[in-house]
């Protein structure tokens, strides 16, 4: 029958746009956000975002958000909200709509939504819903310890949802195909594919037969100054999105919150790092959300996206913090086993790390090589050897 039309049926390609998932992480430090309340509330930072999820949404039915907030003590999801309800919720909660629910529950859209499209509504509801409780239960004591945000955490959580999301639709994929298989996490030179985040390594290459598989990337808003006590955990999960190969993109709103982790996790990863701390920016947040992080990673290889790695012509901080005081250092002692930085000798000479016993060896003194001779001055002619003749007798 293919050849009644001759239409090679066989050979038709899928033409409908990859679906992609974003992942954006809010910092919301209530310390940070007092400091920019002048040119940049939290409410106009949070439309800005919301429009900048719906634009999202908007390029492609099949794609997805993911919305999560760094908090000084935690990482809480604002989006998706988690559907069974938690454990602290009481009998009469469970059951009267009108309460809110502090440990998340089944979305509702609010009831003026009516002429608003449905998963914009949702997405909205939750969102503000969620971080609303989240300010409303955070203790002054609790800002009271530390200044800084849980970023760790957030891309933690991030990177979970995302690999999970990934090795579902990897599975979907492969299992229309004779041979299954998904992503060896134990394996260390195993990576993800370019631009696609494919879990599935034996996925057919062929473009007649090859499905479009989800595309993810990261995006931090960063409010907070780097807490140096998080540096392993960051460090791993930067290691982690760079061999999934997830872009990490980076946009600072505080002049304060230009941190040294994020720069180089977004240049290893091939983010974009994209500094916006100045009240000028602030006024123009929406462009920078729409103009240089709306495009994916697959779209970004036809563009010639703005500032870099570094952000704004800046070179990108490599600098590391040391293992025994969390302090940024320039230069520092490294273990030979377990490569862990310190900015002091360790005591006893007893890594903190793995325990390998060190030594200094000749580190600070002066080597000793080989004495260098000394060269014989050359005799000019007609001078004398300055040794007396024998006489001859």
């Amino acid at each position: 029958m293919n050849a009644v039309d001759a239409t090679t049926r066989s050979n038709e390609v899928d033409t409908t746009a990859p679906s992609s998932l974003l992942c954006v992480i809010l910092d919301t430090n209530p310390h940070a956000w007092n400091l920019l309340s002048s040119s940049l509330p939290l409410s106009k930072a949070l439309a800005n975002v919301l429009v900048f999820l719906n634009a999202h949404l908007a390029i492609n039915a099949a794609n997805r958000v993911a919305v999560l907030a760094s908090h000084t003590d935690r990482a809480v999801w604002l989006y998706p909200t988690p559907d069974t309800p938690g454990p602290q919720q009481s009998d009469r909660e469970l059951h009267d709509d009108d309460l809110t629910l502090p440990d998340g529950g089944p979305v509702q859209p609010p009831s003026d939504a009516a002429n608003k499209y449905r998963p914009f509504a949702l997405v909205e509801s939750a969102i503000k819903r969620n971080l609303s409780t989240l300010m409303s239960t955070t203790t002054p004591e609790v800002l009271s310890e530390t200044p800084t945000t849980m970023i760790a955490g957030a891309l933690t959580l991030a990177l979970t949802h995302i690999s999970k999301l990934s090795l579902l639709a990897s599975t979907a994929q492969s299992s229309a195909q004779t041979t299954q298989s998904s992503f060896n996490y134990s394996d260390p030179s195993a990576t993800g594919t370019a631009g696609s985040n494919n879990l599935n390594p034996n996925a057919s290459t062929d473009a007649s037969h090859a499905t479009q598989t989800l595309t993810s990337r990261i995006l931090v808003l960063s409010t907070s100054p780097e807490n140096p006590t998080q540096y392993i955990p960051t460090m791993n999960a930067l290691f982690a999105a760079q061999r999934l190969q997830i872009p990490i993109d980076v946009l600072p709103l505080s002049p304060h919150s230009k941190s040294t982790f994020l720069q180089q996790a977004a240049d290893a990863t091939g983010g974009l790092y994209i500094p916006c701390t100045t009240p000028l920016a602030h006024a123009g947040l929406l462009q920078y959300l729409m103009l240089a992080f709306l495009p994916d990673a697959t779209s970004r290889k036809n563009l010639v996206m703005p500032g870099g790695s570094g952000g704004e012509g800046e070179g990108v901080d490599f600098r590391a913090a040391c293992f025994c005081h969390r302090r940024i250092v320039d230069v520092g002692y490294v273990c030979s086993i377990c490569l862990s930085i310190f900015c002091e000798i360790v005591p006893d000479g007893v890594c903190l790390t793995c325990g390998s016993v060190l030594a200094m060896g000749s580190f600070g003194k002066k080597v000793d090589g080989p004495k260098r001779k000394k060269k014989k001055k050359r005799v000019e002619a007609g001078e004398g050897s300055g040794a007396g003749t024998p006489m001859e007798v």
